[in-house]
């Protein structure tokens, strides 16, 4: 959520930040900032009213202990009349408190200055390109991940879909092992720095809200509704609201958190899109790494060792992927730059991203309200604190280009060495 005060002191600022995004983006701006002055407006006029009602508190002590009683009786009818309108004040302020905040609660966060400039897809940058040679794929690495998973029997999705429906997946025998397999690389991978946590798979709206995935995106989410509990997108929830509401000591930042979870999306905006196999799922497992800093300088060193740390995983499972610097129209409302890892997949021909990298400044933190208390700092003074994120990795997508990239010319899939320890050290999947 944007500060309320960095609206107030320089809208046309912001409205030409939020315009980055796509023309129009920041119209809700100039209607924020009428109504807070209105709320202020008003806010003075109930404190007045209040102010009155105590004086005039005080006058009727005085008034009786003076044997005043006619007076004093006065004084109390026009404290009651002024006590009604101070309810009235205080009920229409609240109001346009709460439309003000429902309104900040859907204006996307600023991005980056850092962050490229575009109106697209076409206007992302590629920052680099690692182990992709083009010529390099054979026929046998030409197959679709779900011929491949297919013809192995680790891959069911006829049965998955009797089960549950389409765009759902099942891993069986080495697919289960190899997923599994994946994750434990993950987690071991990065648990010298990152404290592994299995969070609650159902959250409160309260903490969709905390990442910005409500109110926005609620048709993007599994809602259950007896229970007003929500299916989490991503494991970056409830990692977010770890610290919700609290104040942390400065010089324990940054904190660093893993998790590997079930993750649940409708997919709702997939019309026209390929979703079959692995490309686009309801429910899929993924490893997320979050940290939570102090400040800008602290958390953009943060989204770098993020993204070294998924690269580092790709080149362990030997997959070829380049590095997306996002456009400002393709970032998600919540981040303010994000670096796409997409690892290239020969069966389909496509680079599939497989994590985003996000540097969200304190946008996530504000509606979190996660503050921490500078180091040095004197007296009670406290900051808002920064959050990022990103995925090592989203793993259908990985599962997909690492089937295809090393199936074999006799239909079998060699196992990466780093992977082998997870597996009784086999080196190959073959059809069962």
């Amino acid at each position: 959520m944007l500060d309320i005060r960095r609206i107030r002191s320089d809208p046309e600022a912001v409205k030409a930040a939020l315009d980055r995004r796509g023309p129009g983006t920041s119209a809700p701006v100039d209607e924020v900032v009428a109504q807070d002055a209105e709320l202020r407006r008003l806010v003075a006029s109930r404190d007045e009213v209040r102010n009155r009602i105590k004086s005039l508190s005080k006058q009727v002590g005085r008034l009786r202990g003076e044997g005043r009683a006619d007076e004093a009786e006065l004084r109390m009818a026009e404290s009651r009349a002024l006590g009604d309108e101070e309810e009235a004040l205080a009920k229409a302020t609240a109001e346009l408190a709460d439309g003000i905040r429902a309104k900040l609660l859907r204006l996307p966060n600023v991005p980056s200055e850092d962050a490229p400039d575009g109106a697209g897809e076409r206007d992302n940058v590629v920052l680099r390109t690692e182990g992709y040679e083009p010529a390099a794929y054979a026929e046998h690495q030409r197959v679709p991940h779900w011929e491949i998973g297919a013809e192995l029997g680790i891959l069911d999705t006829e049965r998955a879909t009797r089960i549950s429906g389409s765009m759902f997946n099942m891993y069986r025998g080495w697919g289960a092992r190899l997923l599994r397999a994946m994750v434990q690389l993950s987690l071991d991978r990065n648990g010298d720095a990152y404290e592994e946590v299995r969070p609650p798979t159902l959250v409160r709206t309260q903490t969709m809200t905390s990442t910005g995935h409500l109110p926005k995106f609620a048709d993007e989410a599994y809602h259950i509704e007896r229970d007003d509990l929500w299916a989490i997108p991503t494991a970056e929830v409830p990692l977010t609201s770890l610290h919700g509401d609290e104040i942390l000591d400065g010089a324990d930042l940054p904190l660093r958190y893993m998790a590997y979870t079930s993750c649940f999306r409708r997919e709702a905006g997939s019309a026209g899109k390929d979703t079959r196999g692995l490309l686009r799922v309801h429910e899929f497992d993924k490893v997320e790494l979050l940290a939570v800093a102090a400040d800008r300088e602290q958390a953009i060193a943060c989204q770098r060792d993020v993204l070294a740390r998924g690269e580092a995983l790709l080149r362990d499972l030997g997959l070829p992927y380049r590095v997306v610097d996002l456009c400002t129209a393709e970032l998600s409302d919540s981040a303010a730059r994000t670096w796409d890892i997409e690892a290239y997949a020969p069966g389909v021909d496509q680079w599939l991203e497989v994590s985003s990298v996000s540097w969200f400044g304190d946008y996530q933190a504000r509606r979190a309200n996660i503050r921490y208390r500078p180091v040095g700092a004197s007296g009670r003074g406290t900051e808002i604190a920064h959050t990022v994120n990103g995925s090592a990795m989203g793993w259908p997508r990985t599962v997909a280009a690492y089937l295809e990239t090393h199936r074999q010319p006799d239909g079998s899939v060699a196992i990466a060495e780093a992977l082998r320890p997870y597996v009784a050290g086999a080196d190959r999947i073959v059809s069962r």
